[in-house]
């Protein structure tokens, strides 16, 4: 049986690795530029800059961010708030009769101990 163990070792040591699922890995990236591969729609831009230079191009970067933001439907927001509420509700109801339970409890435990 060890002999067996011993070929077993042997044949999965010499099984090649598969490649990672995307070829080959990722380049690396250098701080304070943006990848290639985005369509262009970031320019590489330098970190440093003076208060309004970076103040305005936070609010660019701000207002490209907020196109590409999928908005829910109106459909969709009521959906979710009424799911929400209704879980509102039967949230507080349970912790409400679990916390009058133990209430009960206790009091009648204190009762029953003279205190």
């Amino acid at each position: 049986m060890e002999e067996e163990e011993v070929e077993l070792e042997t044949e999965t040591a010499s099984v090649r690795a598969p490649q990672a699922p995307g070829g080959t890995p990722p380049t690396k990236i250098e701080r304070g530029t943006s990848p290639g591969g985005d369509g262009g729609r970031d320019k590489v831009r330098p970190q440093g800059g003076g208060f309004f230079s970076r103040t305005t191009q936070f609010l660019r970067d701000t207002r490209a961010e907020m196109r590409r933001v999928s908005w829910p439907t109106l459909n969709e927001v009521k959906n979710t708030t009424i799911i929400t509420l209704i879980a509102v509700v039967f949230f507080s109801l349970y912790l409400f009769g679990v916390d009058r339970v133990w209430g009960f409890l206790i009091d009648n435990l204190r009762k029953l101990l003279g205190g």
